[in-house]
């Protein structure tokens, strides 16, 4: 019998069904550990490069009621004020895409939400390469709100920070930059997609922002092998 990690108990539990929650206790511990381990890795990167350009987008919020018209805004000017950290999810949204990645859009249906939150702290915007007008109207077909949506099909920030592949194929991509003394640096992109998967996963690069699949993962079934999500069902 495993040692006993806390006496919380639920009705008519087994000997048997405890033994094994201990096991899987002992393991989600040392996930924890290993989850914050790897972040104060990630914290402890040293400053990247200097972006080559200071990208121009176009911007506009989604709400087709809202008074803020179409805009050019340089990657600079994506920092909030008072706030040195932006990140910058890149979504699979091309201009010769029939509709958008269904993962994006299930990964961009929960951060709508998390960004409010999130942008106390640090700023953050969403990058696709369609024209600004065809990200808006399924912007607001998806009640988007609170994202700052933005064009690349007018500039080289796809390519240059793997959003998109050689072919233009689109990449989803998560990039941090930081800005120290005035100069804007990258610290980060979720590269995890670049390396060798192993048997049976997939890349799991953003698996971390995305709460559908960590939903699933506490249950009985798991993520499974063939359901992925849907722009609508």
């Amino acid at each position: 019998m495993a040692a006993s990690l806390h006496s919380i108990r639920f009705p008519n539990e087994t000997p048997a069904y405890r033994d094994a929650r201990n096991e899987l206790l002992e393991a989600e511990r040392a996930l924890r550990k290993n989850i914050e381990d790897v972040a104060a890795l990630r914290r402890k990167l040293p400053l990247g490069g200097e972006p080559p350009e200071d990208y121009v987008f176009e911007e506009g919020a989604a709400d087709i009621n809202d008074s803020q018209t179409v805009r050019a805004t340089r990657l600079s000017e994506l920092f909030d004020p008072d706030k040195d950290t932006l990140a910058v999810y890149s979504y699979m949204f091309g201009p010769n895409m029939k509709s958008a990645c269904t993962s994006c859009t299930s990964i961009l249906d929960g951060l709508n939400g998390t960004a409010l939150h999130a942008r106390q702290r640090i700023s953050f915007a969403v990058v696709a390469k369609s024209p600004l007008a065809r990200i808006r109207e399924l912007a607001r077909g998806r009640g988007w709100n609170n994202l700052r949506l933005l064009s690349s099909a007018n500039n080289n920030y796809n390519r240059d920070y793997h959003g998109e592949n050689e072919k233009g194929g689109q990449l989803p991509s998560l990039n941090i930059f930081t800005r120290r003394e005035g100069k804007i640096h990258h610290f980060y992109h979720s590269e995890l997609l670049f390396v060798p998967q192993d048997p049976g996963m997939d890349g799991r690069h953003v698996d971390l922002l995305w709460p559908l699949w960590n939903l699933f993962d506490y249950t009985p079934e798991g993520r499974g092998t063939d359901w992925y999500p849907k722009l609508s069902y």
